[in-house]
C-alpha cells in the first residue's frame, strides 16, 4: 500500500494537468527508495549463495541452448567471430 504522502503528491500532479507517467512517477519513486532501504528482497543481501548459483548455471545453458540452436538454424556462420572460430575448433576436433 502507498505511503499517504505519496498519493498525496500523485493526486497533487494530477490536478496540475501532468501526464499520467509523470503522475505515477511519484509511486515508482517510493518503491525504488524502499529498495534502496533494502525492506525488498531486490536487494543484493538478499540472495543467498545458492540462489546466485543456480543464476549463474542457468544464464551458461541458456547462452548454450542459444548458441546450439544458431548453428542448427544458421549453420557455424550464424555465430559471433569468437564463438565462429570455437565451432569450427570443436568441429575439427570430432
Amino acid at each position: 500500500m502507498p505511503e499517504k504522502q505519496t498519493v498525496e503528491r500523485a493526486r497533487k500532479a494530477k490536478r496540475e494537468g501532468k501526464a499520467p507517467a509523470t503522475q505515477a512517477s511519484e509511486f515508482v519513486k517510493e518503491e525504488m527508495h524502499h529498495v534502496r532501504e533494502g525492506s525488498h528482497a531486490a536487494s543484493g543481501a538478499a540472495l543467498s549463495k545458492q540462489t546466485k548459483a543456480a543464476a549463474r548455471r542457468r544464464t551458461a545453458a541458456d547462452r548454450s541452448a542459444a548458441a546450439h540452436k544458431a548453428v542448427r538454424t544458421k549453420g557455424h556462420a550464424g555465430l559471433s567471430r569468437a564463438a565462429h572460430k570455437a565451432a569450427r575448433t570443436r568441429a575439427a576436433r570430432t
